[in-house]
């Protein structure tokens, strides 16, 4: 049971961390970065259709994404959902692709992205947190059902706890280079 505990921690504490980088991802940095448009929908006949499954995105230059829709006619439904989707972005449409210059940040605006950045890596260690909670009230109730001696759920504590402090560091790692990269002119 001890082992069952464990693993369904460690499957909670992964999916946090993969949480946390695909939000980390959207989140804009200087450089152009395809993920940001990860969250746009299009209105394609009458159904919100992700942006990835209508055009092809790519980054040619550092500071320039171009998305190039696989049926031209839509191109006008995906400017419009760009400019919906409050990226801070102002696209450019030329009747073939549409250009998404990434202007630079201002320090203001980089010090915004830092707190989102880190307030997400705080939502992800919450989550973390409550795995933690579920997997010590498993080892109580195991303890307290006699399925598991003291000592034993004493030492999964231990082991629980030494877990979330590395998960928790994890977090703080992913988080700061998310701002190293946010900060980098």
């Amino acid at each position: 049971m001890i082992d069952e505990t464990f693993e369904e921690l460690e499957s909670a504490i992964v999916k946090a961390e993969e949480a946390l980088r695909r939000e980390l991802a959207k989140i804009r940095t200087g450089r152009a970065n395809a993920d940001i448009l990860d969250g746009v929908r299009v209105d394609y006949y009458g159904a919100p259709t992700p942006l990835k499954q209508m055009a092809s995105i790519s980054v040619p230059e550092p500071r320039l994404i171009v998305v190039k829709p696989f049926d031209k006619t839509v191109l006008a439904q995906i400017e419009k959902a760009i400019m919906q989707g409050q990226l801070g972005v102002n696209p450019s449409n030329d009747g073939e692709v549409i250009r998404i210059p990434m202007p630079p940040l201002t320090e203001e605006r980089r010090k915004e992205l830092v707190k989102v950045a880190r307030a997400k890596g705080e939502d992800c260690k919450v989550a973390v947190r409550k795995a933690r909670h579920d997997a010590k009230d498993m080892f109580e109730a195991l303890d307290k059902d006699g399925e598991i001696g003291q000592d034993e759920a004493d030492r999964a504590k231990k082991k629980l706890e030494e877990r979330i402090k590395a998960a928790g560091s994890a977090v703080d790692a992913i988080v700061a280079s998310k701002e190293k990269d946010i900060l980098e002119v």
